[in-house]
């Protein structure tokens, strides 16, 4: 596999459109990172490591609005890739959805969202699109 990060947003995506309440995706530090933020903007409802032998799992609990069962996530959209990397700074960040939606980034600060990257200022890698 030559992005991880790919895998990670297709599995999520294709589990929305699937109407599944559980996905289960392979760990690492910036697919946590990522489902932290997911997990405090409100996109997905819990989530939880699973130890396991060869590698562990995330386990995310998706979440669907209680009458309509419309997905929380209308679209997850992976920006920079292993071939070309997008990168951004302050001035030119990049506003997803007029302000609605998150842009999740790579920073010297860690893996931050677009709005906690202009109050810190820093600029870095953008990950993905999510709204």
């Amino acid at each position: 596999m030559t992005d991880p990060i790919a895998d990670y947003l297709t599995r999520v995506r294709n589990a929305y459109l699937a109407g599944k309440k559980v996905v289960e995706v392979p760990a690492s530090k910036m697919k946590l990172a990522i489902t932290k933020i997911l997990c405090d903007k409100g996109y997905i409802l819990s989530y939880k490591v699973v130890e396991a032998e060869p590698q562990n799992t995330i386990k995310l609990a998706l979440k669907y609005h209680p009458q309509t069962k419309a997905a929380a996530i209308k679209k997850i959209q992976r920006v920079s890739t292993p071939g070309l990397r997008k990168y951004t700074d302050v001035e030119n960040m990049p506003r997803v959805l007029n302000g609605l939606g998150i842009a999740i980034l790579s920073t010297s600060k860690g893996i931050i969202t677009d709005k906690e990257a202009k109050d810190l200022n820093v600029g870095g890698e953008v990950i993905c699109y999510v709204y």
